[in-house]
């Protein structure tokens, strides 16, 4: 009873607000915090200055409309717009997830982001709200992240390369047992999921926004040939590469 009580005093209140934009703008002077909302296409309609600021923009204008394909390095842009798909799919918010974001003068950082669905009129998903900050901020240390950067940036630069776990570790001065074990710890998938996992966003993206041929795709994304790409991307998506494209070629929601 007390609980529909209060929910009641709530909605009633809300229902009254005028100008909603106040409370985004409470955004603006929190610092070392970041707000962003973004429409079904991935569009930026809403960011505060500290969003603003770290993607090398002075107003908000400057980044409403665009998506993180045009502030951020194709293989990062495609694992944020990945994870704000499932949030709007699913309808369930992601919550506290550690991401490696790059800044505008190209330094990676860890954050912690959530992400939660916005809802329009009759309760159907018309985009996402996110919040993120830095992970130092977050009440632990970030020095086991921190000494995965390379290893990150690594795959990042090079997932459409034949490349192995050493020469990953070579690149984070670890070995290969400490970065496997390090890797899984921290992101609970191993590096060689991780690397997957980033070749088959990539090649989700080349699917929906561009009609280059199937083995092109699976070549260019790291795989050793078609067959290889086509077995991992149906266990990965229930889908084969022409089925997914057939469906999600060209959708609007799908920038």
């Amino acid at each position: 009873m007390k609980a529909r009580m209060a929910a009641e005093i709530s909605a009633d209140f809300f229902r009254r607000v005028a100008e909603p934009g106040v409370f985004a703008a409470l955004f603006d002077v929190l610092p070392d915090v970041f707000l962003f909302i973004k429409d079904r296409r991935h569009r930026f309609v809403k960011v505060n200055r500290s969003e603003c600021s770290l993607h090398g923009c002075k107003t908000e204008a400057e980044m409403i409309g665009k998506t993180d394909f045009d502030f951020h390095p194709p293989a990062l842009a495609a694992q944020y717009v990945e994870e704000d798909r499932a949030v709007m799919e699913t309808g369930q918010p992601q919550t506290n997830k550690v991401w490696l974001v790059q800044s505008a003068d190209g330094t990676p950082r860890w954050y912690i982001s959530s992400k939660f669905p916005v809802k329009g009129r009759g309760g159907v998903v018309i985009g996402v709200a996110g919040v993120m900050r830095p992970y130092e901020s977050a009440g632990n240390a970030p020095g086991d992240y921190q000494r995965l950067t390379r290893a990150c940036e690594y795959v990042l630069a090079h997932y459409g390369e034949a490349i192995a776990v050493e020469d990953i570790a070579k690149r984070a001065h670890l070995s290969a047992s400490q970065l496997q074990r390090e890797f899984r710890r921290l992101f609970g998938m191993s590096l060689g999921d991780y690397l997957l996992r980033v070749r088959l966003i990539m090649a989700r993206r080349r699917l929906e926004a561009s009609g280059d041929a199937v083995g092109r795709i699976a070549l260019d994304c790291g795989f050793y040939d078609q067959s290889h790409f086509t077995r991992a991307f149906r266990s990965a998506t229930g889908l084969s590469p022409l089925a997914y494209r057939r469906r999600f070629s060209g959708k609007g929601e799908d920038v």
